[in-house]
């Protein structure tokens, strides 16, 4: 029982790790590693991972707070756009064939990887002081990695809050989390840094969360003695990926969010093909 408590442990640890530090649920990860290599019922690793998308939300949210990386206000108005399509999402379930969803979700990860790594170099918005700014959401970051405070400018918001209802949309009916679509429709839409994408994203992703858990949790599908270990291993690998994202350069996140877009997209094709790698 400990073993098994230690391997929960230490899988919530990494995967929330790269998931907190890339802005993405971390079920994304932790669901194939316990389906696969734990060979646990799907229902219980996906309650399970419910509980793990929390906690590392939750984890790493002082983190990001403390650094000025998350950008609150833009948070909670594009979680409208998120929440409206997950909704919409849940009505369309059964209706759209899954298999025409892994093929476009595949192909918006593929267009998303590379406007991501075109965008390798990152161009923040003129500093907003007084007069040279445009709105109210305009805002800066510090950026550890290079000592300067890095302004941006947030703009195109109504493309961004109908790239958000697209990524509830998707995320619904393929029952996957929203991070990775959202960061990139951010990074589109918004043209934010990418570290602020990251965090913002985080931050956006455990409301989500919270909502499905309740659900699982009624129908008796978290098990306790699973949950436990990954909530635990979970905040944990949360901090340790918002300590890394602290320092890591804006450029080597970039590409590795591209690697990882990449490999899901990869993944989604292979389903669409009636091809399932896990």
């Amino acid at each position: 029982m400990i073993d098994s408590a230690l391997w929960l442990f230490a899988v919530a640890l990494g995967c929330s790790a790269l998931g907190g530090m890339l802005g993405m649920a971390s079920g994304l990860f932790i669901v194939p590693a316990l389906t696969v290599f734990g060979h646990m019922d799907l229902h219980a690793a996906v309650g399970a991972s419910l509980v793990s998308v929390i906690a590392c939300s939750c984890g790493s949210a002082a983190p990001y707070l403390r650094g000025r990386l998350t950008h609150v206000r833009l948070a909670v108005l594009l979680e409208s756009g998120t929440t409206l399509g997950a909704l919409t999402g849940v009505v369309l379930a059964g209706v759209v064939p899954v298999r025409a969803l892994d093929f476009l979700f595949a192909g918006v990860m593929l267009v998303s990887a590379w406007q991501m790594f075109v965008r390798r170099v990152e161009r923040p918005g003129v500093p907003a002081n007084g007069t040279g700014r445009s709105n109210a959401l305009d805002s800066s970051y510090p950026d550890t990695a290079t000592g300067r405070e890095i302004a941006y400018t947030v703009g195109r918001v109504p493309l961004a809050l109908g790239l958000m209802y697209v990524a509830g949309l998707v995320s619904a009916l393929l029952g996957i989390g929203s991070g990775v679509l959202k960061i990139p429709a951010m990074d589109t839409a918004l043209r934010l840094p990418i570290k602020v994408s990251t965090a913002t994203s985080n931050f956006m992703i455990g409301v989500t969360a919270a909502a499905s858990a309740c659900a699982y949790f009624l129908r008796g599908e978290i098990v306790t003695s699973i949950a436990a270990p990954i909530a635990l291993g979970s905040v944990a690998g949360a901090l340790l990926g918002a300590r890394i994202l602290m320092k890591v350069s804006s450029q080597r996140l970039r590409g590795l969010f591209v690697v990882v877009l990449v490999a899901v997209a990869v993944q989604m094709l292979l389903l669409g093909c009636g091809i399932n790698p896990f």
